[in-house]
């Protein structure tokens, strides 16, 4: 059963390409009404390009395909103020937030040993991928406790229930988001409150969504896609890596009724990466 996400108010981190584009587009098939947000610009210490304000309104674009209400907000989720202004935004012109999906993440600086990192690199790498999702939480859960009412999905990633060398501040982070995800999930659920989170591997890089993370990967570790998918794919039961769709597909399976009684997961969305 396809889940309907009729009369829903979704907000979307880092959604101008890639896995947040994918996610917006399937919220908003399923109904929802949307605000999809990005950084637009590029961050120092990053290796790779960041999503811009074109694909951002590509992706807001895509969503009113469907019918629904969109619009688009650009924000940092290193910044307190802009994760309050997103979601003060999402409430003043949408009527409310029902669900919040932290896709927003960076994968680089990587590629070496842990004492190799100089101090800005680990706490930029944390503060995107783990205090981002929380800043975005703690704006929009007063309003979720109020209506009694809500569903955040956190993008996490196989990293964050495995380790894999040369990227210790990514696998930290990601694992605590999925630490912080359960402790949302038992502060929030006598609220009414459900908080789930999914652990994609790596996600083949859809030119149509202008995903570039595989890419970027393997850049960082000096690697063509092409090699750094045929040495990983080896690793995964099912003999692929996944989708940016199947990713969606989950994140709105979790924002639904259709997994009303599930809080404090995560979901592996891995061909089978982590069974061993």
């Amino acid at each position: 059963m396809t889940p309907r996400l009729a009369d829903q108010v979704a907000v979307v981190t880092g959604a101008a390409r890639g896995v947040g584009r994918a996610t917006a587009v399937a919220l908003a098939a399923a109904g929802a009404d949307v605000l999809v947000t990005d950084l637009c610009r590029d961050i120092d210490r990053c290796p790779y390009p960041m999503g811009t304000a074109d694909q951002l309104d590509e992706t807001a674009r895509r969503c009113r395909e469907h019918g629904g209400r969109v619009i688009t907000a650009i924000a940092d989720v290193r910044n307190p103020a802009d994760a309050r202004a997103a979601v003060r935004t999402a409430i003043d012109e949408l009527g409310r937030v029902d669900i919040l999906v932290n896709n927003a993440g960076m994968v680089a600086p990587g590629g070496r040993p842990a004492h190799e990192f100089s101090e800005e690199e680990w706490l930029l790498v944390t503060d995107v991928n783990l205090h981002g999702p929380w800043r975005f939480a703690k704006a929009v859960l007063p309003h979720m406790v109020r209506r009694r009412s809500g569903s955040i999905v956190n993008v996490a990633s196989t990293g964050g229930l495995v380790a894999f060398p040369a990227f210790a501040p990514y696998v930290a982070a990601k694992h605590g988001l999925i630490g912080l995800t359960k402790a949302l999930a038992a502060d929030y659920g006598p609220h009414g409150i459900r908080v789930n989170a999914v652990c994609p591997t790596s996600v083949h890089d859809d030119p149509a969504l202008d995903g570039t993370m595989l890419g970027a990967v393997a850049a960082v570790l000096g690697s063509s896609v092409q090699a750094y998918e045929q040495l990983t794919v080896q690793y995964h039961p099912l003999g692929s890596l996944v989708d940016a769709e199947d990713v969606a597909a989950a994140c709105v399976w979790l924002a639904s009724d259709e997994s009303r009684r599930i809080t404090g997961t995560a979901v592996p969305i891995d061909s089978g990466f982590t069974v061993k």
